[in-house]
């Protein structure tokens, strides 16, 4: 019988003050302190966390290869030794049972490198196909997850060849990124580049020019900036209500925790520009 391992790769770093979500601190035009943010990254990084874990869980209760002897298994990845004992700490202390994660250590001198070395040592490894989320996603669903590796699998049977799939971030960049080991996909000039090319733009050239099978899944928020942070708590609060009507919805409980500590309230300014129902838009 044919079987096929695949990863579900977080790539992320260590919660760290001065390092961390550094766009959202006061003296880069946010409005958190740098402690502030490295503990609201820890929130979000441990909720994406519960996700994926629950999302491996769903995909070994019913492959979404429809291959029965299939394994699916939770890789963290990060960028330096410190990184992946600060991870490895952070992650045994918050979950009661092991993650059982393979951690690696990426390489390269940008994000781009870092980024193809981290799918390049995955597949050496004895992946089939790894997916590939990063920890500032704290609205993303185990449902989501799972639905990235279904689409992935049956756009590789479909085409016969190496296949991808990505689901965009709100800013035209992208948040998730599968690809099949075949996928002749290489991420140089896609995040490290001068030209002004957005990542979603810049990986579609790329898919197209490599005649690279794509597959796009729905917008999955990241949360770079404050106002960012505004939609993500505004997202979280009515994925909490639902909840209450769904006993098996999901809502990121720690990020939800750390968004009532502090005190953030979302607000918009009045619109004093609203047109008539009847007007034309101009």
């Amino acid at each position: 019988m044919n079987t096929k391992k695949h990863a579900l790769s977080l790539f992320t770093k260590k919660p760290q003050p001065g390092t961390t979500k550094t766009r959202l601190t006061v003296k880069h035009g946010g409005s958190l302190s740098d402690e502030e943010a490295a503990d609201f990254y820890r929130a979000t990084v441990l909720d994406v966390a519960t996700a994926a874990l629950e999302a491996l869980r769903l995909c070994q209760q019913k492959p979404p290869d429809n291959l029965g002897n299939s394994t699916y298994e939770l890789c963290i990845s990060c960028s330096s030794d410190n990184d992946r004992q600060g991870l490895q700490g952070l992650f045994d202390c918050s979950f009661s049972e092991a993650l059982n994660a393979k951690y690696i250590v990426d390489h390269g001198e940008n994000f781009d490198q870092h980024f193809n070395s981290h799918y390049h040592q995955l597949f050496d490894q004895g992946y089939y196909s790894v997916i590939c989320i990063g920890g500032d996603l704290p609205t993303i669903s185990p449902g989501f997850i799972y639905g990235a590796f279904e689409k992935l699998s049956f756009l590789e049977k479909e085409t016969g060849k190496g296949a991808m799939v990505i689901a965009p971030c709100q800013a035209a960049g992208v948040s998730l990124v599968g690809l099949t080991r075949d996928a002749p996909m290489d991420f140089s000039g896609v995040f490290y580049n001068m030209d002004g090319v957005p990542a979603l733009d810049a990986i579609t050239k790329i898919a197209s020019e490599r005649q690279i099978p794509m597959a796009l899944l729905g917008t999955q928020a990241d949360v770079d900036n404050m106002e960012d942070m505004g939609h993500a708590i505004a997202l979280i609060q009515a994925m909490h209500y639902a909840s209450g009507f769904s006993p098996d919805s999901y809502f990121p409980e720690h990020t939800l925790s750390w968004i009532n500590k502090i005190g953030l309230v979302v607000s918009t300014p009045p619109n004093k520009n609203h047109d008539p129902r009847g007007d034309i838009d101009g």
